[in-house]
């Protein structure tokens, strides 16, 4: 890491932060750092390293397909220097040493981030909607531990060194480590992609006008760290960058393990939804859907936004103009195909639009509303009445750690953003939706058909 360029600046302890980026001496220069290309942490200069690496070039290709990717790529090669730098059998013949390997050694052991919060502090999340994205990611984990254990359990000296029953050092808690290195100090580096920069990654974050620089890529392809137009810094000040100021506290909390003093908002939250049981269609709806099973609530100035193809797909049925045909693709296979009144769609998430030009628009807005009414109430229920006795008897809220005041925290926004969100969609259904002339035309047509298959 000796190539790497730091102008005026240092990585130094801060206090209730870990490490961080100090300025030690007054520069004229926007330039902070500069981080040679080849020592920037991408799948490109992964794919370069493995061809002198023999046991990383084995499990990369033996992972196939994942190891095509920036993070699958980047979480093999993480596992690979954390073997290759405590392995007990014959260390120093595993793995090839590489620039990484030293910079491996100055990454903390231990993140806090929810990945690694005992079955107590876990507790604190029930009813946020953290609590399902931190159930479904540790399964995804899982997944992958044991996906990367078949794949590598034929190699000799992954058999070895990673898979023996009596001596094997690698555990389920080592790919979470990695994971929680990846997702808490990855970059979208412009011209590279989602990538690790060394020193760069020491920034700590900082939104709105408390950012200080930016990170980018010059014209050679290097890594740079940028003093933000108009920001001025002295001697002791922290450089610090943007996480993503538009990233919601549940994906702070979840990715870094921290929510800011100043966050006021709990900007944005997913939710998921069900199809109800008796929709007849439930199975094929479920079969042709490529949208996540949910809808995004976000905050949009004073009010609450929302959005959720999936929703529109949950609200209507084969009397609205909803079909599935099963019918033979032109290589002889049968797919299921849908239709809205007789009109093929290719892309469900495509449905909203050819809603709005139906004359029942108002009613296919109106039971979506009162659908995500229900929905947010559910948990926002669940947000406000759960308990968090520990088995002693005590809540698991109670204390002064960073990890309750930041689960504490997470609820007060995300309840906050809750309630007004079903104050704004009951508002709707009362004064918008149900005193809609084509609703109340429905509703009636609806009710006599009704009384006929009765009568």
């Amino acid at each position: 890491m000796n190539h790497i360029k730091l102008n005026g600046i240092s990585v130094q302890d801060i206090p209730h932060k870990g490490s961080g980026l100090v300025v030690t001496e007054q520069s004229t220069s926007s330039l902070l750092l500069s981080v040679p290309k080849d020592l920037v942490l991408s799948i490109e200069n992964i794919w370069i390293f493995a061809k002198a690496d023999k046991q990383l070039r084995e499990v990369l290709e033996a992972m196939g397909d994942y190891a095509k990717t920036p993070r699958g790529a980047i979480l093999i090669f993480l596992i690979m220097q954390i073997t290759h730098t405590t392995a007990s059998s014959e260390p120093s013949k595993l793995g090839v040493s590489n620039p990484f390997t030293s910079y491996i050694r100055f990454l903390p052991s231990t993140i806090p981030i929810p990945t690694f919060w005992s079955a107590d502090e876990r507790l604190m999340l029930v009813g946020t909607s953290l609590e399902a994205a931190l159930e479904a990611k540790l399964d995804s984990l899982n997944r992958e531990f044991w996906s990367l254990r078949n794949a590598t359990s034929s190699i000799p000296w992954c058999k070895q060194i990673w898979w023996d029953t009596k001596c094997g050092i690698l555990s389920f808690d080592d790919w979470k480590l990695v994971d929680a290195i990846y997702r808490s100090r990855a970059l979208d580096l412009p011209g590279t992609g989602h990538a690790m920069v060394p020193c760069v990654d020491f920034a700590n974050h900082a939104s709105g006008d408390a950012t200080v620089a930016l990170y980018d890529t010059d014209a050679d392809g290097n890594a740079v760290l940028l003093l933000r137009d108009g920001k001025s810094v002295g001697v002791n000040d922290e450089i610090t960058i943007t996480y993503g100021d538009e990233k919601g506290a549940s994906e702070m909390l979840f990715s870094y393990g921290f929510l800011e003093e100043t966050m006021t908002s709990a900007r944005e939250l997913y939710l998921d939804l069900e199809i109800p049981d008796d929709d007849p269609l439930r199975m094929a709806k479920k079969h042709v859907s490529r949208a996540a099973p949910g809808f995004r609530l976000f905050s949009h100035g004073d009010s609450v936004g929302w959005e959720g193809p999936f929703v529109w797909l949950l609200c209507v049925n084969e009397e609205d103009g909803l079909e599935f045909k099963l019918l033979q693709s032109n290589d002889g296979e049968k797919e299921l195909r849908v239709f809205w009144n007789d009109r093929e769609i290719s892309d469900v998430s495509g449905l909203e639009s050819l809603l709005q030009a139906d004359w029942k628009w108002d009613v296919f807005q109106l039971r979506a509303a009162v659908t995500l009414r229900d929905r947010i109430a559910q948990q926002l229920s669940a947000l406000e009445n759960c308990r968090f006795d520990r088995v002693d008897g005590s809540s698991a809220l109670e204390g002064s750690t960073q990890i309750a005041q930041s689960a504490r925290k997470l609820r007060k926004l995300e309840a906050t953003l809750m309630s007004q969100a079903c104050e704004m969609f009951e508002n709707k259904i009362k004064t918008e939706l149900i005193t809609s002339d084509v609703v109340k035309h429905y509703l009636e047509f609806d009710e006599t058909q009704q009384e006929d298959h009765f009568s």
